[in-house]
């Protein structure tokens, strides 16, 4: 028997790669595209696979070479390593397409901090810089609660931007009654902006009540030199009010001994005008009822009298006793209804009848 070969069962025969770009596209870098035979076996199936990886408008329907644009029309025309250009069905713009060259992606810019205007050797950061970057270390007490400690509150950057949320955020660790409504400084100032809030200092979270002036900032968890700060405020205060009061000199009594004034029989000023007095003098002729001022409408018009025949309704315990007869009496002296019925019948008779003969000529 004779030896057979062995038969070619696997196509060792490399595919091609080339290199499509897109008609009238100056900015479309070159797609590199493989070539397999059992994929791309004629010409029709290699449009299709090129409509699938080049973006051309309504589909590969034209190849083209890119230097002078002449039209490719089969599989064998195709060279490994050759650049094409792809196309539908509108005509070859002619580009210089093989010289295009990807753009570098530009450069993010970073954005530059801003920062203050320095006129002097102190470093003080700026107030954007302060407000929108940095989150607020605060201790907060409970309002009419001295014993209490103050509470430590974190409050990040984000949450500053809204006055109700920081107001949240300090009720979560400080329960006043009703919850945290208002929030003042240790003195008393009323706080209604994130802007005011510093960091580190001491406030005082208060509910629907108002602010309980106690000396707060003489717990042991403040620090000495905010202790001393409203120490000297406090002692300023106090000066003050004394001063205003020397100014108001009390009113002098010449001619009454300073005995006489500490008594309980002398009459002050404030007590000598009773409540009864403005009354009297206030109203005309002595009257309660009639008004300081007259009103307009009634200016003018004539006051109307009292009538003599108007019936004035007297209280019971004003008017004059009557005697009240017993039921018997009474009974008594009335006459009887039918005695008095008859004896005018009778006496209407008599008149008729002596009409009548007056009238007559006639006697009786």
């Amino acid at each position: 028997m004779g030896t057979r070969g062995v038969p070619a069962l696997v196509d060792t025969t490399p595919a091609k790669t080339i290199l499509v770009y897109r008609n009238g596209d100056p900015f479309y870098v070159g797609r590199r595209v493989v070539l397999p035979r059992r994929r791309a076996a004629t010409f029709e199936a290699l449009l299709e696979q090129l409509t699938e990886q080049v973006p051309v408008p309504f589909g590969v329907r034209r190849l083209f070479t890119p230097t002078r644009g002449r039209p490719v029309l089969e599989l064998a025309a195709l060279q490994a390593g050759g650049k094409y250009v792809a196309a539908g069905r509108e005509r070859f713009q002619k580009l210089d397409y093989i010289h295009i060259v990807p753009r570098k992606p530009a450069k993010m810019r970073k954005l530059k901090e801003i920062k203050p205007v320095v006129h002097c050797d102190i470093k003080v950061p700026s107030r954007w810089q302060t407000y929108h970057r940095t989150s607020r270390h605060i201790h907060v007490f409970t309002n009419g609660r001295l014993f209490i400690p103050p509470t430590k509150i974190i409050i990040p950057k984000f949450s500053l931007t809204e006055w109700n949320s920081v107001l949240a955020m300090i009720g979560e660790k400080v329960f006043p009654l009703g919850g945290v409504r208002k929030l003042f400084t240790m003195n008393g100032h009323l706080l209604d902006n994130s802007k005011d809030l510093q960091d580190q200092h001491f406030y005082v979270a208060a509910g629907l009540e108002s602010f309980k002036y106690f000396p707060y900032w003489k717990s042991p968890n403040v620090p000495s030199e905010v202790q001393q700060k409203y120490a000297d405020i406090e002692k300023h205060s106090r000066r003050k009010k004394k001063e205003d009061s020397k100014g108001k000199e009390p009113p002098k009594h010449d001619n009454i001994p300073p005995r006489a004034q500490d008594s309980v029989f002398y009459a002050k000023e404030g007590q000598k005008k009773t409540l009864v007095e403005p009354l009297i003098q206030g109203g005309a002729e002595g009257d309660v009822y009639k008004a300081q001022t007259p009103n307009m409408e009634t200016q003018g018009v004539p006051e109307v009298t009292e009538d003599q025949y108007v019936q004035v309704e007297v209280p019971l315990d004003q008017r004059p006793a009557e005697i009240v007869k017993e039921v018997e009496e009474i009974h008594d002296d009335a006459p009887d209804f039918e005695s008095n019925k008859r004896l005018s019948r009778t006496s209407a008779r008599i008149k008729k009848w002596l009409h009548f003969l007056k009238k007559n000529n006639m006697t009786w």
